[in-house]
C-alpha cells in the first residue's frame, strides 16, 4: 500500500514526490466531543492524493471518509496532523487565508448541488469569480462547457435542469478558477446511473484532458471504478487500497471492510457519530 501508513513513511513519500502531490495529510486526527463521550473520527491519517489524478476514498457508514474530505479541503479543522495542499499547511493559515485558499486552489461538489435558485447556469458557474470580483477566462468557459456538454442549457435556471444538469453545473462552477484540486463529496448520490455515467464522465475527462486533480469521497463500486485508485478507510484509519479498479474488486473490498467492522470489538471508539 504504497500511499497509506506512518507519518516516518508519508514523510519519505514527499521527500520522494512531494512535488507531484496535489494534497496530503501527515498524522491527521479528528475528535469530536471529550472526554468518555468523545467520538475519533480519524485516528493517526497519513496519505497523499498525486496531482493530475482522480481517486476515490471509500469505507463503510462511519469511517470517516467525509470527515477526511472535509479537513483537507480547509470546511473542518483537525484535532492535531498536518494538512497540505500544495505547499500550504492549512493548520498554520489564518482564517483569511484559508477563504482565499478555498476560492482560489480548491474546487467543491457536492451530492446537494447547492445551486443559487433565481441564477441562470452560466451565472451559477461564474458565481465565485463574481465575488472574488475576478473577470472569466472566456476561453476556458468555453473549454469546461463543451467538456461538461451544457452550452444550450446556460440560459435556463436550476428548475429547468434535470438532476444530472444540475450536477455538471456545480462541476463547471468547481472548475472556473482552475483549482489545484477538486473535492467531490457523493456527487452522483441523488442521480439516476444515465446521470451518472454523465457527471463521473465529466469528472474523468478534467483528469485526462486538463490534468485536474478530483478527489471523490463515495459509496459506490461502480462509481469508484472510474478512478485511478482507490483508498479504504475503517474506523478512522487507512487500511487499504487499490490501483486501476474494477467495480467488482471495490465490491469484494467493501464486503471485506464490512465484514470486519461488524466484527471489530471497538464501537466505542468509531465514528458512527461523526461523518462519512
Amino acid at each position: 500500500m504504497s500511499d497509506v501508513g506512518t507519518a516516518a513513511q508519508a514523510e519519505q513519500r514527499q521527500a520522494r514526490t512531494g512535488a507531484d502531490a496535489a494534497a496530503r495529510a501527515v498524522s491527521l486526527r479528528k475528535v469530536y466531543g471529550e472526554g468518555p463521550t468523545a467520538v475519533v473520527a480519524l485516528d493517526d491519517v497519513s496519505v497523499e492524493f498525486a496531482a493530475g489524478e482522480f481517486t476515490a476514498v471509500m469505507g463503510p457508514s462511519g469511517s470517516g471518509k467525509s470527515t477526511l474530505m472535509h479537513c483537507m479541503a480547509a470546511l473542518d479543522t483537525a484535532t492535531a496532523g498536518e494538512v497540505y495542499v500544495g505547499s500550504a499547511d492549512l493548520t498554520r493559515l489564518g482564517d483569511k487565508e484559508l477563504t482565499r485558499l478555498r476560492r482560489d486552489e480548491i474546487g467543491f461538489v457536492f451530492q446537494a448541488y447547492n445551486l443559487v435558485p433565481t441564477l441562470t447556469a452560466e451565472e451559477n458557474i461564474l458565481l465565485p469569480l463574481s465575488i472574488a470580483g475576478r473577470r472569466p477566462d472566456r476561453e476556458w468557459f468555453d473549454t469546461v462547457i463543451d467538456t461538461v456538454g451544457m452550452r444550450d442549457r446556460l440560459g435556463h435556471c436550476p428548475n429547468e435542469l434535470s438532476g444530472g444538469q444540475q450536477q455538471r453545473v456545480a462541476c463547471a462552477r468547481a472548475l472556473m478558477s482552475r483549482p489545484s484540486i477538486v473535492f467531490a463529496d457523493e456527487p452522483t448520490g441523488n442521480l439516476d446511473s444515465a446521470s451518472e455515467d454523465d457527471v463521473l464522465g465529466f469528472l474523468r475527462r478534467t483528469v485526462d484532458d486538463f490534468q485536474q486533480t478530483v478527489v471523490m469521497v463515495t459509496h459506490d463500486p461502480v462509481a469508484a471504478a472510474y478512478t485511478d485508485r482507490v483508498v479504504f478507510l475503517l474506523d478512522g484509519r487507512l487500511v487499504d487500497e487499490l490501483r486501476d479498479p474494477t467495480a467488482d474488486d471495490v465490491l469484494e473490498q467493501m464486503k471485506k471492510l464490512g465484514r470486519e467492522a461488524d466484527a471489530g470489538d471497538g464501537a466505542g471508539q468509531r465514528a458512527t457519530g461523526a461523518e462519512g
